[in-house]
C-alpha cells in the first residue's frame, strides 16, 4: 500500500481504519503534552498513543477536546490507550478502562490494548490472566465503548495462549520494533494472522540514529536518519509511533511519503546487528 500522508490510513480485520503513523506520548506530561499533541494534530497527526501507565491520558483528552474546539471532529482523531499490569484479569481491567474514560473525558476509545502479557516467569497462571484481561476488552468491543482492541509486547507463544480462549482475535499488536531489533518471528506471525504490528520505540531510544548505515543511506536519499527508519518501518507494513514534542522534528518524520527505499537498502537495515533494544524482554520482566 501506498501513503501520501500520516492521515492515510490502514484498515484493521474489523475494517476500522487507522492512521498510518500515529503520534506517541510515552514522557509527555501536563502542559507540555497538551501543547504537543495540538501542536501535532495541526501539523496533521491523526493517530495519538497514550496508556495508563504514562500518566498522561488527562492531558491527551484536554488535547483532543481543543482539537475538537478547534474544527477537528473526534471522530478524525485516532486515540488508544492501555491497561497497566497491576490491572490485569477481568475485574481489575473493567475498573482500570473506567478510570481511563474518566481522565479521556470521551464517550468511546477507538483502540484498547493490553500493555504486556502475564509471563510464566512471574505467574503459573499466566494464560488465565491474560485470558480474563482479554475477556474485558471483548465485552468493551462487544458493547461499543472501545472501537478496536489488541495487545502489546505480546510473543507468538503469548498470543496462541491467548487464542485458545479468545472470542474476537487482537487486531494489533504494539511492540518494540525499529532497525536493529525488529522481531521478524513476532511480526510474520502477526501477519498470518492478519494482525497489525504497531511500533514503539522506532528509534531505537536514538541509538539507531547513529549508525553509519543508516547516515549513508541518510546521504543517499537526501533525508535524516530518523525518516530512513519510518520508511524502513512502514515498507514492512508496519505502523510506526515516533514521539517528539519539537515541531521540526515532527515536521521532518511526517514527511516519508515521497521516496522508497530500495528492496536492497531494506535488505541491508534488516540484516542490521541488534542495535537500540531496551533490554524489556515480555518473558523476563519484573514489572
Amino acid at each position: 500500500m501506498e501513503w501520501e500522508s500520516v492521515k492515510d490510513s490502514w484498515a484493521l480485520a474489523n475494517q476500522k481504519k487507522i492512521p498510518c503513523m500515529g503520534y506517541g506520548t510515552w514522557l509527555l506530561s501536563g502542559e507540555e503534552a497538551v501543547d504537543s499533541i495540538k501542536k501535532a494534530v495541526r501539523l496533521g497527526f491523526r493517530h495519538i498513543d497514550t496508556a495508563a501507565f504514562y500518566g498522561n491520558e488527562e492531558e491527551v483528552g484536554k488535547a483532543v477536546q481543543q482539537c475538537q474546539d478547534e474544527g477537528i471532529p473526534r471522530n478524525q482523531i485516532f486515540v488508544t490507550s492501555k491497561v497497566w499490569n497491576d490491572n490485569r484479569g477481568y475485574e481489575n481491567t473493567m475498573a482500570s478502562f473506567k478510570k481511563t474514560m474518566e481522565r479521556l473525558k470521551f464517550q468511546y476509545l477507538d483502540l484498547f490494548l493490553i500493555h504486556w502479557p502475564a509471563s510464566e516467569n512471574r505467574f503459573e497462571n499466566w494464560k488465565e490472566l491474560n485470558a480474563g484481561t482479554w475477556r474485558a476488552l471483548e465485552e468493551l468491543y462487544e458493547a461499543g465503548k472501545v472501537e478496536a482492541i489488541g495487545v502489546s509486547n505480546f510473543k507468538p507463544h503469548h498470543m496462541e495462549a491467548l487464542l485458545e480462549t479468545a472470542n474476537i482475535k487482537p487486531m494489533v499488536n504494539q511492540i518494540e520494533f525499529h532497525p536493529g531489533f525488529w522481531q521478524k518471528e513476532t511480526v510474520e506471525y502477526c501477519k498470518r494472522q492478519e494482525i497489525l504490528i504497531e511500533a514503539w520505540s522506532p528509534f531505537g531510544r536514538g541509538a539507531v540514529l547513529e549508525q553509519e548505515l543508516l547516515k549513508n543511506l541518510a546521504k543517499k536519499y537526501d533525508c535524516s536518519t530518523a525518516q530512513i527508519c519510518l520508511r524502513w518501518e512502514l515498507q514492512h507494513g508496519v505502523l510506526p509511533l515516533p514521539k517528539s514534542s519539537n515541531e521540526d522534528r515532527m515536521k521532518n518524520n511526517m514527511q516519508v511519503f515521497d521516496f522508497s527505499l530500495t528492496e536492497e537498502d531494506m535488505k541491508q537495515i534488516d540484516e542490521m546487528p541488534i542495535c537500540g533494544f531496551s533490554g524489556e524482554d515480555p518473558d523476563q520482566i519484573e514489572f
